[in-house]
């Protein structure tokens, strides 16, 4: 062998030797292979209809905790797949950590206000004065002739959907707030509400002499207590019950809205939050399981599907390894009572409050690669305005 040849083949195993040290393990090497995109869905086009998924209090750590404990792995979420990314900074003007109210005001707004407070302006008081009403992109789309729907497994009133239909300068006048619904500034309200908070929401309706009996006949609206209530014949049916199957009132609001010539709006929230992180996991997995299903009944060349969180949560995976449990020491935490302000697993650490880094933005379809980089939260307003190509008014 002559010199020249031993250089050559001792110069090819070395390169050879480098790309075995260096490649990724098997296991991400499935992961990553399994997990590609299946198709090109930057869709380029303008949207039709929006879709926005709100999972209450889900930060990056909680997504990353919820595909460990649903799938034993990271990245194995649908939502993780999606192309466009980025990351929503969720501040309040006066404080670094935000409620739901401001979180979701100021998505649905583009203005940032303060903790408590539905959609208005920053200088409202809460509770004790209004600020200006700040247009929501509901509000924009009934405007304009979309259809309009708001599910949440929460209450109806409560912070998160009120913020997409009603101003209040106090998120606990559910009394105040829920009766908006049916007095809408523009276009003839939300078409499909589907929430839960029944009790509650009563209570403070009769506080304020009214009830759903008479917002129903004076609105010739009926409000059904359950959704298998509510008959399909209804096309723009309102249910606030005790309790909501996000899943069921989701795909039954989709049917309704995709009907709409004009295109519509759909928001949607289900509750992330970890104080019980079993239960708070479980809600995201199920969630991302939905929304892999409702992203299989839409064009996505004409519609925008947005996953966010209003606000980010104390929750943090600081151990654990493959094939095992997550969640490790969990039963023994809730057979105690579970009611300690620091939750701590052998793999988990929960400081069950807010807290203020940034939440994960994640888009697909029509108008998603706006979705990029660091951004206030009130960019994902713009993003949804502008996947319409709509602009909005210099005020309100």
């Amino acid at each position: 062998m002559t010199n020249l040849a031993r250089r050559l083949l001792v110069s090819a195993l070395s390169a050879s030797l480098a790309a075995t040290a260096f490649a990724a393990p098997a296991w991400a090497q499935d992961t990553a292979q399994a997990h590609a995109p299946s198709r090109d869905v930057a869709a380029p086009g303008r949207a039709k209809n929006v879709i926005l998924f709100l999972a209450d209090a889900a930060g990056v750590s909680s997504l990353n905790a919820a595909s460990l404990v649903a799938h034993g792995e990271p990245m194995k979420l649908h939502i993780q797949q999606w192309p466009h990314l980025g990351l929503s900074e969720t501040s309040p003007v006066d404080q670094f950590v935000s409620d739901s109210a401001n979180g979701m005001s100021s998505i649905m707004t583009g203005v940032k206000t303060r903790n408590g407070v539905i959609s208005q302006t920053a200088d409202a008081v809460r509770g004790r004065q209004d600020g200006a009403s700040a247009k929501t992109l509901l509000e924009y789309a009934e405007e304009r002739g979309l259809r309009t729907g708001v599910i949440s497994s929460q209450s109806i009133a409560d912070a998160t959907p009120a913020a997409t239909y009603a101003h209040s300068n106090d998120r606990g006048k559910w009394g105040e707030i829920f009766p908006q619904a049916f007095s809408p500034r523009f276009g003839d309200g939300v078409d499909v509400l589907f929430g839960a908070g029944r009790q509650k929401i009563g209570e403070q309706l009769a506080a304020r002499g009214t009830s759903f009996d008479a917002l129903s006949q004076a609105h010739e609206r009926p409000i059904y207590a359950r959704l298998d209530e509510a008959p399909a014949s209804n096309a723009r049916p309102v249910v606030v019950a005790d309790r909501m199957d996000v899943r069921a009132a989701t795909l039954r609001a989709l049917d309704l809205l995709q009907a709409a010539p004009e295109g519509y709006l759909l928001v949607v929230e289900w509750d992330a939050h970890t104080d019980d992180v079993r239960k708070g996991l479980q809600n995201i997995a199920d969630f991302d399981r939905l929304i892999a299903e409702v992203e299989g009944r839409v064009d996505l060349d004409d519609t925008l599907l947005l996953f966010t969180a209003d606000h980010s949560f104390g929750l943090q995976v600081d151990g654990g390894r493959r094939g095992e449990p997550v969640l490790e020491g969990y039963e023994a935490w809730k057979a105690a009572g579970g009611d300690d302000d620091v939750v701590r697993l052998k793999n988990v650490l929960v400081n069950r409050t807010h807290t203020a880094e940034e939440v994960p933005a994640l888009a697909i379809g029509a108008g998603a690669d706006g979705v990029r980089g660091y951004f206030p939260n009130t960019r994902l307003f713009q993003v949804m305005m502008e996947a319409w190509g709509w602009s909005a008014a210099a005020a309100d």
